[in-house]
């Protein structure tokens, strides 16, 4: 599965359909999306409209129901092996961080690590090294649960980060942050992309949050609307 030389790797989801409950729940209508490698995009829309739906399918956390998705080229119905594809090809941040609140900031980190070719002196250090690069150098032995906020928030990006992955999806990242901390790691995720070169899929129901995105699409009754350019901020 290769990436762009510039960074990040492409997804492309082609006439993607998904539904619960033996089809009573249509979460997905005819979906078609294409984001380049190293973009950064903004889903957004109210609850309920499909958006999280679409993201678990390109994290390969359940599978369409009918059409194709690929990332880097590749069908992930052609992947046999999709613990190793989320392990390696993508990064996960969810709106409620889901820690393990009985390991230190630097153990969460690690764990993503656990089973790869890095002996434990390697996790350790990387784990320090991301930690570090997310502002946390001082809360490595720091449990979840003393932790703000902001700050657990910027353990899961660093988590998120520690295989490298070219694709970062990221589910409602601020929306249980208020809105200086959400800033600030709306900023970071700016950040790690320009600096790991990554592609980012951000889900969110928040206009001001998306405006952080190259490019907005917005999702109503599990169908896209037109797709347009993030507006920059204090645009009408």
């Amino acid at each position: 599965m290769s990436s762009s030389p510039l960074g990040g790797i492409d997804v492309r989801c082609e006439h993607v359909r998904k539904s619960f409950e033996g089809g009573r729940i249509q979460a997905l209508l005819d979906v078609s999306l294409h984001v380049d490698p190293g973009e950064f995009v903004a889903l957004t829309g109210r609850s309920g409209c499909g958006k999280s739906t679409l993201l678990n399918l390109i994290g390969a956390l359940d599978r369409p129901d009918a059409g194709t998705i690929s990332v880097g080229g590749r069908p992930l119905a052609q992947i046999h092996n999709l613990p190793e594809y989320r392990a390696t090809q993508v990064g996960f941040i969810f709106q409620f961080h889901y820690l393990i609140p009985t390991l230190s900031a630097a153990w969460n980190v690690q764990v993503p690590m656990i089973g790869r070719e890095r002996s434990g002196r390697r996790r350790a250090e990387r784990a320090r090294v991301l930690l570090e690069e997310v502002g946390l150098a001082d809360r490595l032995e720091s449990r979840p649960g003393i932790l703000s906020g902001g700050e657990r928030q910027r353990v899961a990006i660093a988590r998120a980060l520690a295989n490298q992955p070219p694709l970062l999806l990221a589910d409602e990242p601020t929306g249980a942050l208020d809105s200086a901390t959400g800033g600030e790691v709306l900023a970071l995720l700016n950040r790690v992309r320009s600096e790991y070169g990554m592609t980012v899929l951000m889900v969110t129901n928040d206009d001001e949050v998306a405006r952080a995105a190259d490019r907005v699409v917005r999702m109503s009754d599990g169908r896209l609307s037109p797709i347009t350019p993030a507006a920059a901020p204090g645009s009408d």
